[in-house]
């Protein structure tokens, strides 16, 4: 036989052997651990600031896409973020306890997010931990932590009637022993013995490093019920990991993946990290960050990754990512309590992955399937065993051209089945029916942000109902809460907001000023103004033509403020975002010949004019505004000009108010009167304001 030859019948061999059916033996007895679920974070920032703020039908439209069961993504678990004030990704939610002897069960929309979720599903397993807490715990490895956990599980169940299933140490923290093993015996000592308790959600190559200390350490063994960490899809558990985890008979969880990626290549990259998460790192419950992206455009992955974005409460608009369909290819076809089929669970030959599980109560079971990157199709040949159902299987499908599409059922014959998977494709078999692409016709069409915007604050008759926060600002850190007038005299009474975080707190991310935006970034000639009233020490700002609000670990802004403090002293401030080592030295002239330079981005805060105002003092109320024209910037208290500058660095962008940090303290004014007034370029929206309902 010549080489030719030789080489002709070797690729002949390969392709037949490429096409060949592979036998996949499926059996009731077959091992496999339990399936704990999959999901998606709400948190890890203010991931759903807008959504509080849609109308009706369309807010529970997206809830229902996510979370009602057999209708949309139809996850199994949700993990949310214990909100701790600071910021943790794309902003800050409001804790439930300020300072050490504050308590409010009602403050914030996480609490909401959780009924609305466990009405529709109760059986979605409930998972939580913290990524940032206020100043007063001290560290988050203290026993004020314990305490700070325990009192929000309380509230969780005394005030919302739901019970947690499940609670991670803290997130991307490192670890400490010591900690879990108080936690651990406060839970059981004060009534949340049946809450799951998991460590330590760290990512990077030493984020299993707590299991040696595990082996040694009895007491923190059975203190954690499941171990976890983040993004096994980027740094897989090693086998000697995962021999650890399961000699000690811990469940492996992912309490944070990701998959940042658009389109149908977000979706089977989806089903591509759930499989493999279970085949190479043993993990049984997955959850990727995050659910519904409601949140402003400007802010760090709103668009990517995910499954909804919900940018529009003024108008109703959102939109369904293919991203979504991805989880409903594991969500419609699989339940918490299944348990896997190691022998139907494995990579491809030709490329992609299956999944197989199974009802161990009515023998049903479900293959799903992932072909990212194959090179050709592949079949495979199913031997389906006593135990199991032996019905047909329904068959759902996508690719890039369309998402969920329920295709031919397959029915069995003479105990089997052979299935062939096309490249790039996602597929789901199952004997359980009811699936559906679940989709509503109302949307509404998008609009801009409604221009002139006014916002006196008095329409919140009762506060809590709404979580204390006023419609449609986004805190990047901090809180900005509505609370009554303080000295009314000149308000007439009534209700304003006040940023109510006076400390540093213990942040994820690094901080910077607290401050809350609103508004369309493509603005570019407007007024925004506020009343302020400062308490002693205080300053409070107003901000214009906010282009940038930080990349997600850290909120440095981008764009222009207005300042003010109790004796009156004003700045218009340029802020050019993270500092770093090329600060700006010298004097005014020197900077304005720097910052003339579009070459050179540097960051920090640079004055651009100030001024002193006469008369001023502590708790008074007086009038910033803040003044875009072209590039004429100009700054005005009370009515009258005080500041101005000539600067076009930043053209265009939001509006926001701002409580400026100092050295040790963060200044906690009231606003009042917010007003936001289109000027030349900037044309007034015909957008009408909707009615919305309260959360509680």
């Amino acid at each position: 036989m010549t080489r030719r030859h030789i080489l002709l019948w070797a690729l002949l061999t390969l392709a037949w052997a490429g096409a060949a059916a592979q036998p996949i033996q499926l059996s009731a007895k077959a091992s496999g651990k339990q399936f704990d679920g999959i999901g998606a974070v709400n948190g890890g920032g203010a991931t759903s600031v807008l959504l509080k703020d849609y109308p009706e039908p369309q807010r529970s439209q997206i809830m229902d896409m996510v979370y009602k069961p057999m209708f949309g993504a139809s996850v199994s678990t949700i993990l949310v973020e214990v909100p701790g004030d600071g910021n943790s990704t794309q902003g800050s939610m409001p804790s439930h306890a300020h300072e050490r002897n504050d308590a409010d069960f009602l403050r914030g929309y996480m609490w909401w997010i959780m009924q609305e979720a466990k009405r529709r599903n109760p059986d979605l397993a409930l998972d939580a931990t913290a990524w940032s807490a206020p100043a007063w715990v001290g560290n988050f490895w203290s026993d004020d932590m314990v305490d700070y956990y325990i009192a929000w599980l309380q509230g969780l169940r005394q005030v919302h009637g739901l019970e947690l299933d499940a609670l991670g140490c803290h997130n991307e923290k490192g670890w400490n022993a010591e900690f879990a093993k108080h936690l651990r015996r406060a839970m059981n000592e004060r009534g949340f013995r049946d809450v799951k308790l998991h460590g330590f959600g760290n990512w990077g190559n030493q984020k299993m490093d707590f299991l040696q200390r595990m082996q040694e350490d009895a007491e923190l063994r059975d203190a954690l019920d499941a171990v976890c960490a983040h993004t096994y899809s980027e740094i897989q558990l090693t086998p000697e990991q995962r021999k650890m985890a399961e000699g000690m008979g811990k469940p492996i969880w992912n309490s944070e993946d990701h998959v940042y990626l658009p389109g149908f290549d977000c979706l089977i990259t989806i089903v591509k990290c759930f499989n493999q998460n279970y085949i190479v790192s043993g993990a049984t419950r997955v959850i990727n960050w995050y659910d519904i992206g409601a949140t402003y455009p400007l802010e760090p992955y709103s668009k990517e990754p995910p499954m909804l974005l919900a940018q529009e409460p003024w108008s109703g608009h959102y939109t369904v990512r293919e991203a979504l369909w991805g989880y409903a290819h594991y969500g419609q076809f699989t339940r918490v309590g299944w348990r896997y089929i190691d022998d139907g669970c494995m990579n491809l030959p030709a490329g992609g992955s299956i999944i197989t599980m199974r009802d161990p109560q009515t023998g049903d079971y479900s293959i799903i399937a992932e072909t990212k990157g194959a090179k050709q199709e592949q079949t495979l040949t199913f031997k389906v065993g006593k135990g199991l159902a032996a019905g047909k299987l329904c068959q759902w499908y996508s690719d890039a051209q369309q998402q969920f599409v329920r295709l031919s059922d397959i029915t069995p014959k003479r105990g089997g089945f052979s299935i062939t998977l096309k490249p790039d494709a996602v597929y789901s078999f199952s004997t359980t029916t009811g699936q559906q692409k679940g989709s509503f016709a109302d949307i509404p069409a998008s609009k801009p942000f409604p221009i002139p915007y006014e916002d006196n604050f008095d329409q919140y008759a009762n506060p809590s109902e709404w979580g204390y926060l006023p419609h449609y600002l986004a805190d990047l850190i901090g809180c900005f809460e509505i609370r009554p007038i303080p000295n009314p005299s000149r308000q007439g009474g009534g209700l304003c907001i006040r940023q109510t975080v006076g400390s540093h707190t213990l942040s994820w991310a690094p901080e910077w000023h607290h401050y809350t935006i609103l508004g369309d970034a493509s603005w570019t000639d407007y007024e925004i103004s506020a009343d302020v009233y400062l308490n002693p020490g205080d300053e409070a700002g107003v901000m214009g033509r906010l282009c940038d609000v930080g990349s997600g670990y850290g909120v440095w802004a981008k764009g222009y403020y207005l300042k003010m403090d109790e004796q009156g002293r004003v700045e218009l401030i340029l802020t050019r975002g993270k500092r770093d080592q090329k600060e700006l030295i010298g004097d005014k002239e020197q900077q304005a010949l720097i910052l003339a330079r579009k070459d050179v981005e540097i960051g920090g805060e640079y004055t651009l004019d100030e001024a002193v105002v006469n008369g001023t003092a502590a708790c008074q109320w007086h009038n910033l505004k803040l003044r875009f024209d072209g590039d004429r910037i100009t700054g005005y208290v009370d009515g009258n000009q005080v500041v101005q500058a000539t600067s076009d660095h930043y053209k265009r962008g939001m509006a926001g108010l701002i409580a400026p940090l100092h050295e040790r303290t963060v200044s906690t004014p009231y606003f009042d009167n917010l007003s936001i007034t289109p000027l030349g370029r900037t044309q007034p929206t015909a957008t009408a304001i909707p009615v919305i309902q309260p959360l509680y």
